[in-house]
């Protein structure tokens, strides 16, 4: 029978998520209660606090008896993480909650594989709900009111979800056919996108092409999909969200990036695509340390701040540091002509020395083996020279 995982404070919340899981049964799933309180035991858990406590890498004095809610919170939700990772019969997961019960039930949601159904009850899904979904797929039903006792509104927004949920279960996707073609994920931004185009062009009759727009989120998204299983390989042009992460911009990626890569062992072809620029918003946000710097208003609510030699030379070592630590085949691309379609002759970024330092940087540091090569390419990234480049990589290591 299809599982649907019901999670939450039982000590709180417990009318409510015995009520979400009553629903799931008369729905024809199989509802499994797992308490997540750090305040004391709830009634009715098939799984209790303790237990999921126990699945913290420090045991569950980490998690349970402390004074400190936020520090209990955090360890709770560590702790489920591990927890719900080993699971091997979820249909899905169903949560409900406040704010804390949100952001820890949603951090063990954005560990399993996209497609796993996952839905949050939660009474913040009204507002600024990125740092709940982050790069995944699930679901945030707005509470309305407060998740607080079983009434006229509460018994129709938890029905609802708990409906939903059992669906989920009982009617997974369809299994793919011989006939679909192959994922590749892809990095694209308004300056690469002429060559993604050009690539895009030549592989979709045998791929199926999903670009990421590289704004942070983006590249987390593509990295979410290889982790889980759902891409053949990485054609990771587009690099960008690496300044930003390292000085301050709106479109970062985190520590992670090419991490991915590196578990899954995935073919990946990559380069160093807008790596020229730091995006900022409108042009009054650049922070004040910048004065001085070349900008680039590339619209309203977005400002370019073309990258140094210095900087280059630290964007080099955070790639190269994470390349070398690839094991699957791996082709890198240096596109000697430019980096983006404004760092060209003639263009505002274009700047021979910063791109210098780049391709001296990631030179200098790369270890080639026999799955991992560095390739230079004579052109500019938006070349059809260099796409073809790519390709030939790609079409070498898949």
């Amino acid at each position: 029978m299809a599982t649907v995982y019901v999670i939450g404070t039982m000590d709180t919340k417990g009318a409510e998520l015995r009520f979400a899981a009553d629903c799931v049964r008369r729905a024809g799933a199989r509802p499994v209660l797992v308490d997540v309180g750090t305040k004391g035991p709830g009634d009715g858990a098939d799984v209790t606090a303790a237990e999921i406590a126990a699945h913290h890498p420090d045991g569950a004095g980490a998690v349970l008896g402390l004074n400190d809610r936020g520090a209990a919170v955090a360890g709770m939700a560590e702790a489920l993480t591990r927890w719900l990772s080993a699971r091997t019969d979820i249909g899905a997961v169903l949560g409900l909650g406040g704010s804390g019960n949100t952001a820890l039930v949603t951090q063990a949601m954005r560990a399993l594989p996209i497609g796993t159904p996952k839905l949050m009850v939660s009474t913040v899904a009204s507002g600024n709900v990125a740092p709940y979904v982050g790069p995944s797929d699930l679901a945030l039903m707005y509470s309305v009111v407060d998740v607080a006792g079983i009434n006229g509104i509460s018994r129709r927004v938890i029905a609802n979800a708990a409906h939903a949920a059992a669906g989920m279960a009982l009617n997974p996707p369809p299994a793919a056919t011989a006939a679909e073609k192959p994922g590749i994920g892809m990095t694209m931004f308004g300056v690469t996108t002429a060559c993604i185009t050009m690539l895009r062009e030549a592989l979709d009759a045998d791929y199926e092409c999903y670009v990421f727009h590289a704004t942070g989120a983006g590249g987390q998204s593509m990295e979410k999909l290889a982790d889980s299983g759902l891409v053949a390989a990485l054609i990771d042009i587009t690099t960008t969200e690496v300044p930003d992460h390292l000085f301050g911009g709106v479109f970062p990626c985190t520590e992670d990036r090419f991490g991915a890569a590196i578990r899954a062992r995935l073919p990946y072809v990559g380069s160093v695509g807008a790596v020229d620029m730091v995006n900022f918003g409108a042009k009054d946000t650049v922070p004040a340390r910048y004065a001085g710097r070349t900008l680039y208003v590339h619209n309203p609510q977005v400002t370019l701040m073309r990258t140094t030699p210095e900087e280059n030379r630290a964007i080099g070592r955070f790639i190269v540091e994470r390349l070398n630590r690839m094991e699957g085949p791996v082709r890198f691309l240096l596109p000697l002509g430019g980096v983006s379609a404004i760092d060209v002759p003639g263009m505002p970024f274009h700047d021979p020395a910063a791109d210098a330092a780049l391709f001296e940087t990631i030179r200098s540091g790369f270890v080639p083996a026999p799955n991992r090569r560095l390739i230079e390419v004579d052109a500019a990234i938006n070349d059809r020279a260099f796409a073809d480049a790519v390709l030939t990589a790609f079409r070498e290591i898949v």
